[in-house]
């Protein structure tokens, strides 16, 4: 640009040291096509940021995990409190589930390949 304007000045002896823009006009076609870049830019940036999100997200759950791992009770008492935040948080009269450990329903009844095994509730005397 420098070039172009030393050609047009340099037989009047003026210097074009700085030139400012004040008003450009872009076609509506131009401007509807960088609008639609930008808006690829954002949409690709929040992904970016979404996926970042949800990796961090993973990262804290498996560490949290972990560390439950290491003590039964801190699992029971996660649910205890999930149970908590359920029956306080809804407002409403809600039904809640509660999840049985598999284990629990197997003290009922004998292994399949151990018959000498008896149940519990036929050591149970009627009082």
């Amino acid at each position: 640009m420098q070039l172009v304007l030393d050609i047009a000045t340099e037989p009047w002896g003026v210097v074009v040291e700085r030139v400012e823009i004040k008003d450009v006009r872009l076609p509506a076609s131009l401007q509807r096509a960088m609008a639609a870049e930008a808006e690829a830019y954002r949409e690709a940036r929040a992904k970016e940021i979404a996926a970042d999100g949800e990796r961090n997200a993973a990262g804290a759950l498996k560490d949290a995990s972990d560390k439950m791992m290491q003590s039964p009770c801190a699992i029971q008492l996660r649910y205890l409190q999930t149970l908590t935040n359920i029956a306080s948080g809804s407002g409403h009269n809600s039904t809640i589930l509660f999840p049985v450990p598999m284990e629990l329903l197997n003290l009922a009844h004998p292994p399949v390949n151990a018959p000498h095994v008896q149940p519990v509730y036929q050591n149970l005397k009627p009082t």
